[in-house]
C-alpha cells in the first residue's frame, strides 16, 4: 500500500513537464515589438546579401568551369 500511496502523490510526468515548461517560459525576457522588427529586418538583409554573394560566386565558378570545358574540349 505504501508504494501505491507514493505513486498517487506524485504528479503525472507529462503534467509535471508542462508545468515546468510554463514556469521556464515565464522567466524568459521577451523582445519588444520594435526589437523583433529590427532583428527581423537584419535577418532578411543578411539573407539577401548572402544570396547575392553566392549568386555572384556561382557565376564566377560556372564561367570558369565552362571556360575549362571549352578549352579542353576544343569547342
Amino acid at each position: 500500500m505504501i508504494v501505491a500511496d507514493k505513486a498517487a502523490n506524485q504528479p503525472n510526468p507529462i503534467t509535471r513537464y508542462f508545468r515546468e515548461v510554463r514556469g521556464e517560459l515565464r522567466k524568459v525576457t521577451w523582445p519588444t515589438r520594435q526589437e523583433s522588427q529590427r532583428l527581423t529586418a537584419v535577418v532578411i538583409a543578411v539573407t539577401i546579401a548572402f544570396a547575392i554573394f553566392f549568386w555572384i560566386l556561382d557565376l564566377i565558378f560556372s564561367g570558369g568551369i565552362n571556360a575549362l570545358i571549352r578549352a579542353f574540349a576544343g569547342v
